[in-house]
């Protein structure tokens, strides 16, 4: 319904007025889909990634856009870590058995702390900052 409204509004109007409504209407897109924490984020001013809930204990989630994989070793425990292999780079495509898994050359990494389990990459994925409050998971 914003981009019905946003080219409403930018018709008959100015080119520059026209680009500021559409930005506009792309800030807010992200703040109508974080609309699960029901305040939350608004309250902080983050965007929810994830509620606790859709983490599973022992595993983990990919988030693509993010370049983020987010595990939870342990119940309550929540880590996070780049989704970027540090072998070549490729991005890991699951977390299964307690790590999390490259495609492109078969590295395994520990969903604990991100360090290797199986090669050829030598080096951990990095750790990203979370902040868990409540039930919602967003980026530090």
């Amino acid at each position: 319904m914003a981009a019905v409204l946003t080219a409403c509004a930018g018709y008959g109007e100015p080119a520059a007025e026209g680009g500021e409504a559409s930005s506009t209407a792309a800030s807010q897109a992200p703040e109508k889909s974080t609309d699960t924490g029901a305040g939350t984020g608004a309250d902080s001013g983050a965007e929810a990634l994830a509620k606790t809930a859709d983490i599973p204990e022992g595993g983990g989630k990919i988030f693509k856009d993010q370049k983020l994989v987010i595990t939870q070793p342990t119940a309550g425990e929540f880590k996070a870590f780049s989704s970027a292999c540090t072998h070549q780079g490729c991005d890991v495509d699951k977390v299964a058995g307690g790590t999390i898994d490259c495609p492109c050359h078969g590295s395994k990494f520990k969903i604990t702390d991100g360090s290797v389990v199986d090669g050829p990459a030598t080096k951990p994925l990095p750790e990203k900052s979370i902040k868990v409050d409540g039930d919602s998971i967003t980026l530090a």
